[in-house]
């Protein structure tokens, strides 16, 4: 499989990869940007494949349900109780406990609509882990995915955002004016 992945991803799309995720890095958050369009999973799957690294992720309840249900689940997918009651960032930051490999993909803007700022769920849960974060752009301006070194938090959250989306500043998201 690993093959048609790098087919359809480099040759066919005609998508480049700058930079990878280190196997040796078996926990921590992945935060992906801009996520403007669906088009933005797809691109993740085909670059998942080609890594070959088990990478997860955490969605709205409404996706693991029939007829695709099976289909989310099957690439790591985990779904996500949205209840206003419950601490999400206590939540997944446990899931890290309890798992020998972790590797948690988000969108670090929540949603697929134009948004002010960015949530912050990501930073928290990577702090109370106390695992990197990895920044990964889907620049569809240039068809590249590209991936920075593994970030630690730090105790001023202002300075971390601002090095963080930094790595962002020229990214192109699929649907532009959504970033």
């Amino acid at each position: 499989m690993n093959w048609i992945a790098r087919l359809l991803f480099l040759k066919i799309l005609g998508w480049k990869l700058e930079g990878t995720i280190d196997p040796s890095v078996k926990k921590c958050i992945i935060i992906i940007a801009p996520h403007t369009s669906w088009y933005d999973f797809y691109i993740g799957v085909l670059v998942r494949k080609i890594l070959d690294l088990h990478i997860d992720f955490v969605g709205k309840a409404e996706l693991f349900k029939p007829p695709f249900g099976w289909y989310f689940r099957w690439v790591g997918g985990t779904a996500l109780d949205r209840t206003s009651n419950q601490n999400k960032v206590e939540a997944i930051a446990q899931l890290f406990k309890t798992r020998e490999v972790f590797r948690l993909a988000i969108s670090p803007e929540g949603t697929r609509k134009k948004i002010e700022r960015w949530r912050t769920g990501f930073y928290y849960i990577a702090k109370i882990a106390q695992v990197p974060i990895i920044m990964v752009a889907f620049d569809f301006g240039t068809k590249m995915v590209k991936f920075s070194e593994p970030f630690y938090t730090t105790e001023n959250l202002e300075k971390d955002f601002s090095e963080i989306q930094n790595f962002y500043k020229d990214i192109k998201g699929k649907i532009p004016e959504k970033f």
